[in-house]
């Protein structure tokens, strides 16, 4: 007797023999229905990474549509610059050459407008310049003699290129001139090296030179009169955004992490500092923004030299200054960083201890991030602060707390040096010695305090600096009132209740 049933890949067949057992045998799946199985995994797995590609573009476009912008221009500039090939009257111009174009618009078409300017003014420079040695050379060579013709193109090669080479190695000349000493030696070798073989070297060199001029030329307009974006004003933006993560690294108001919050859960014995909320970790990363934050600095700064004045910003705008404040702001980073190691460090003092210097390193922690901000606001208004010495001064008084309450530390290692006058109020008075072990770590949490501090007012007077040289603006009486009104007397509530949890801890 025989029995079927289907089954998932194929159909099963049970067969019963004489004796009572049964054998099965399994028909396996055909060869076109596991092709087809394996197309279809292959079509639905591309067809999901396309649609995540996709997806991931478009958040991109929406949270950056300055990406999207500086695509979009570059297109437009290249569908202008093809028109030397479709337009008759403009290719008799240019000839052949017109292939140049399209390739100056690809090779130096930057985001901002100080990049695209350097690149355009050293290709224009470095190309105008060995075309003319180019075919300079080439007019001597010729004048030398066949026999001799090779050694002279040869030599000069190697000489110039040389000399070109070893300028790029130059700092001060690298930041300004790199490029165009790269094209330099790229058109030069060619040229040269190509009118040895070819005739009308001079008439080749002039359509080349004019396409590469017409190319940058596009470029220039292009980036300069479509939603321009200044390098300039990039950085402006990027100082005063690692000003606001360095602050909120240091003490946060609303979401007490980092210092502020590790601090609070620290001296609350609440052990190392955890939190899960997305947002909060973004600002407790802020601190490593700012430390890898350099080489874009110095890329903008050096970019924004080339361009011209716009808004706020004029042409001999102090931007050397700016690589200065990241300079100050990144070792204030460095501190902090150190700040975190401590505060997550498995070896904790004694809880008395951390109660006695608790109110003094918050203090300080809070007094050195408004310092932070109110420099932020000043660089980002462009308008010298009325109050940034009184926020210092605050600074200072806490710092200075902080070190007498680490003066009477020492108290603890040898309570008979107590002076009779001088008694702590404190459950102190009665302590024995404290091992030294338990006051290293609070005390060296309290020392980068003052040390973060310290570096902070070297931040006040970069700015300051800034301030000076840029020529800001300075608040008059009427906008002191109305900054005193709109934005002090919150921070004065605020402290009010920073004072009160200090009061808690």
């Amino acid at each position: 007797m025989i029995h079927g049933k289907e089954v998932f890949e194929g159909v099963e067949w049970r067969i019963r023999v004489a004796d009572g057992s049964s054998e099965v045998l399994v028909q396996e799946t055909g060869l076109a229905r596991k092709a087809w199985l394996r197309i279809k995994g292959l079509i639905s797995g591309l067809a999901f990474k396309v649609w995540m590609f996709l997806k991931r573009a478009w958040d991109m476009g929406v949270n950056d549509p300055k990406k999207l912008i500086h695509c979009i221009k570059v297109g437009l500039a290249l569908a202008i610059v093809s028109l030397f090939y479709f337009m008759r009257p403009l290719y008799d111009g240019v000839g052949g050459n017109a292939m140049w174009a399209v390739m100056t618009v690809v090779v130096v078409f930057e985001q901002t407008v100080g990049a695209t300017l350097y690149k355009c003014l050293n290709r224009v420079c470095g190309t105008c310049l060995a075309g003319f040695l180019a075919v300079g050379l080439h007019w001597v060579a010729n004048r030398s003699g066949e026999s001799f013709e090779p050694f002279v193109v040869g030599a000069s090669v190697f000489l110039l290129a040389s000399v070109a080479t070893f300028s790029r190695l130059i700092p001060s000349a690298k930041s300004l001139f790199d490029y165009g000493a790269m094209i330099f030696i790229l058109t030069f070798s060619f040229v040269a090296v190509s009118g040895y073989r070819v005739d009308k070297l001079f008439d080749k060199a002039h359509q080349r030179i004019s396409t590469i001029i017409i190319g940058t030329s596009l470029c220039i307009i292009v980036i300069m009169i479509v939603c321009p974006i200044w390098s300039g004003q990039e950085l402006h933006s990027l100082i005063v955004r690692n000003m606001d993560k360095l602050a909120d690294s240091l003490d946060e108001p609303i979401l007490p992490i980092m210092v502020s919050g590790c601090v609070t859960q620290y001296f609350n014995h609440r052990g190392v500092c955890t939190n899960s909320n997305e947002e909060a970790d973004k600002k407790l990363q802020g601190y490593k923004c700012v430390l890898s934050s350099k080489a874009s600095e110095e890329s903008m700064a050096n970019f924004a030299r080339w361009e011209p004045s716009h808004g706020r910003f004029n042409f001999r705008h102090p931007w050397k200054q700016y690589l200065k404040i990241g300079a100050s702001m990144r070792s204030c980073a460095y501190r902090i960083e150190a700040l975190s190691s401590c505060i997550n460090s498995e070896k904790q003092a004694a809880e008395f201890i951390k109660k006695h210097l608790s109110i003094s390193c918050l203090k300080v922690s809070s007094s050195s991030s408004s310092t932070i901000r109110e420099l932020a606001e000043t660089v980002k208004t462009m308008k010298k602060s009325s109050t940034i010495d009184l926020l210092v001064g605050e600074m200072n008084t806490a710092v200075q707390e902080l070190q007498n309450d680490l003066k009477s530390l020492s108290y603890l290692l040898n309570p008979s040096t107590i002076p009779e006058n001088k008694k702590m109020k404190t459950s102190m008075e009665a302590t024995a010695t404290v091992p030294l072990m338990e006051i290293i770590p609070v005390v060296t949490l309290a020392s980068i305090l003052i040390e973060i501090a310290v570096r902070i007012e070297a931040l006040v007077g970069a700015v300051k600096e800034l301030a000076k040289l840029a020529d800001f603006a300075t608040h008059d009486d009427k906008s002191k009132q109305t900054k005193t009104k709109d934005k002090f007397v919150p921070d004065e509530k605020q402290s009010e209740g920073t004072m009160k949890a200090f009061q808690r801890v």
